[in-house]
């Protein structure tokens, strides 16, 4: 978690190195989830859940950064995710009703 640090991501420290990398590996499974299923015809009814988890996961971030005081820091780049999230949540839900 030093790396983390170092490369500018304090709050790792506010929380345990398991919650750290839980956060990582579901903010990449989301950013999967969203690509792969349409991509790949596979299940595709699974892109709109993945880019509803993937929002939440970005309000929760700017709960976060909020709570720690960097919201000019990252606050537009959370709000960029969260807005590609809903607008593929918004585009593919119709994937998700009729499957």
């Amino acid at each position: 978690m030093p790396a983390l640090a170092n490369m500018g991501m304090g709050y790792v420290h506010d929380y345990p190195a398991g919650v750290t990398r839980f956060a990582g590996y579901t903010e990449v499974l989301g950013a999967l989830g969203m690509i792969l299923p349409m991509a790949t015809g596979i299940l595709p009814w699974l892109t709109p859940l993945a880019a509803l988890g993937f929002a939440i996961i970005q309000v929760l971030a700017i709960g976060v950064h909020a709570r720690r005081g960097e919201m000019m820091k990252v606050l537009p780049f959370n709000l960029l995710l969260l807005a590609l999230s809903l607008f593929v949540l918004w585009g593919r839900w119709d994937l998700f009703t009729t499957a």
